[in-house]
């Protein structure tokens, strides 16, 4: 079982100080000088990282309108619904320019900077400007072909598991040790995207069966409201705590209602320095505490696993014609065949035409 490793120069692990991740999202809202205040701000309240995500809109899905493209869903906020995935993640993602910079500003600062990645690009990108690890979100814990790519770097991986289901938690983590993954802090992961979280959707007792049950280090990504919840993950004994984080909720965005606030920020680490130094105890809610729990929580996780990775034509596909790395695409959302399958489908031919960003099926592919 790991005890501990080092993320650049810093151990983390038992008996060292929880590892506190600021993670920027969106919050830049596209402005490079707003993604440099977003660092600085993180220093200074005492964060040991800020995460960015390393995508562009053609890198995570297809432009299309089709309706599996289409975002949804009854719980899912105002801001997102009716809008092409693609339009999303146009307006969202960090641009890759500024990337090399940010690195620059944060090792200049003191803090780490590391990323998460989304295709095979990413991770060239980021193993380029020298990151000290690599993160996978937990959309794309099932995704073999960045599990893959990840793994092969050799640099420390953390990985959120949101509603992934105990198989699909094992399924990655065996394909990262697989492929060259050594070090590997998985985190337990609320996918809720809600300022009034419920404790009873916590199930902070994953944080240590993550850890007997798979011999990882753990922790805990938040993408919900308030400080409260992280410093009882970090009581629980999460080794890592990943957090939103915005300079004003004020200024909005997709990311705003459940990201914290500078000061927010602060009080949180301060608070979990409190716990670890012993000057403070805190009775974590059984409520929030919960049993061990795999898969989704609510209406919502469910929901939000369609927008995992899965295979679709990228190109318009003639009956007959072979698939390849050029027509077969590894995107958002889950809709197709999982890519697992990947290696299996290319150098096959097709059944039928098929059309851009159409997900595909077995009984598209030609066995013989």
């Amino acid at each position: 079982m790991a005890k501990e490793f080092k993320i650049g120069n810093r151990l983390v692990g038992s008996g060292h100080p929880c590892f506190v991740v600021a993670e920027l999202s969106g919050n830049h809202h596209q402005n490079y000088d707003e993604a440099a205040a977003l660092v600085k701000a993180a220093k200074d309240a005492g964060a040991d990282a800020v995460k960015l995500q390393t995508y562009t809109a053609d890198t995570i899905t297809l432009n299309s309108n089709k309706e599996w493209f289409i975002v949804g869903g009854e719980d899912n906020p105002d801001i997102w619904k009716n809008r092409t995935l693609y339009d999303l993640y146009t307006k969202g993602n960090t641009p890759w320019d500024w990337q090399p910079k940010l690195k620059k500003l944060a090792d200049e600062l003191g803090i780490f900077l590391f990323s998460s990645s989304f295709d095979d690009t990413a991770v060239d990108f980021l193993e380029k400007i020298n990151v000290p690890c690599h993160k996978i979100s937990a959309y794309e814990a099932t995704d073999f072909l960045i599990l893959r790519k990840v793994a092969q770097t050799g640099k420390p991986v953390i990985i959120s598991f949101g509603y992934s289901s105990e198989e699909e938690v094992k399924f990655a983590l065996d394909t990262l040790r697989a492929n060259g993954a050594k070090d590997i802090v998985a985190l337990h992961c609320v996918t809720g995207y809600t300022d009034k979280p419920k404790l009873e959707d916590m199930y902070l007792k994953n944080i240590l069966d993550l850890r007997d049950r798979f011999g990882v280090l753990s922790g805990f990504s938040d993408n919900n409201a308030g400080i409260d919840i992280p410093v009882m993950a970090a009581a629980v004994g999460a080794n890592v705590i990943e957090k939103h984080f915005i300079l004003d909720r004020k200024s909005g965005g997709p990311d705003a209602r459940f990201s914290i606030e500078p000061a927010e920020l602060k009080e949180m680490i301060f608070k979990i320095r409190a716990l670890e130094s012993g000057k403070e105890k805190l009775a974590v809610s059984g409520i929030a505490l919960g049993e061990v729990h795999y898969g989704p929580t609510n209406a919502i996780e469910e929901y939000n696993k369609r927008w995992r990775r899965s295979l679709f034509a990228g190109k318009d596909i003639k009956k007959g014609e072979i698939f390849t790395k050029e027509n077969v695409r590894d995107v958002r959302p889950a809709f197709g065949l999982e890519t697992k399958y990947f290696d299996e489908v290319i150098g096959k031919s097709a059944t039928r035409d098929i059309d851009f960003a159409t997900p595909l099926s077995w009984d598209m592919i030609d066995e013989l």
